[in-house]
């Protein structure tokens, strides 16, 4: 089973890309469950969600304690908030961050960390400072566990609301993600 955590701030659409963690995991054959931590934070506080995939039921509804794959999509928690709990030498970090990787408080070994300006993309392709699509295809390309398909086909599912422009816009970011990270 990958266990994934996401941290970020109220606002920033942590529990949709947990959501959209699974819904593209479902597309690509698997079991998935994604579920938000918060109680009555506001817009700015930091937040969890979590996200779950496995080729077989997942029975285990839990909070993620020791995850295989951390996202961070806001880099002012890490001053802040202890981000890299319960993570050891093997999980995978994706970090929103304009930084280069040596500049980072992380420690976990670098091997393992991919850092993306995320912010710089979605300012550029959508207008907006929300990352959370965004960082999800670097997630895609660095860890393999769904996907860019997948992303597409959940981005188009969970936005269809919002319109064919929000959609395409949304899709042209992760794609931009995917192929300038590695």
């Amino acid at each position: 089973m990958t266990q994934i955590r996401i941290h970020g701030r109220g606002g920033q659409g942590v529990v949709t890309a947990a959501e959209l963690i699974a819904i593209a995991a479902f597309f690509d054959g698997q079991e998935a469950q994604a579920f938000p931590s918060f109680g009555v934070e506001r817009t700015g506080a930091p937040i969890e969600a979590f996200a779950r995939i496995d080729n077989k039921p997942i029975r285990t509804r839990e909070h993620i304690y020791h995850p295989n794959i951390l996202i961070i999509q806001d880099p002012t928690l890490l001053g802040t908030v202890d981000v890299t709990k319960g993570c050891d030498k093997n999980t995978k970090v994706i970090i929103n961050s304009a930084k280069d990787i040596t500049d980072l408080k992380i420690n976990l070994p670098i091997k393992n960390i991919f850092v993306l300006d995320a912010t710089a993309i979605a300012l550029e392709e959508i207008g907006r400072n929300i990352v959370n699509t965004i960082i999800l295809g670097a997630l895609s390309r660095n860890t393999g566990i769904i996907t860019l398909e997948s992303l597409k086909k959940a981005i188009k599912q969970k936005f269809a609301l919002k319109g064919e422009e929000i959609i395409n816009k949304n899709i042209k970011a992760i794609t931009k993600a995917y192929e300038t990270n590695s």
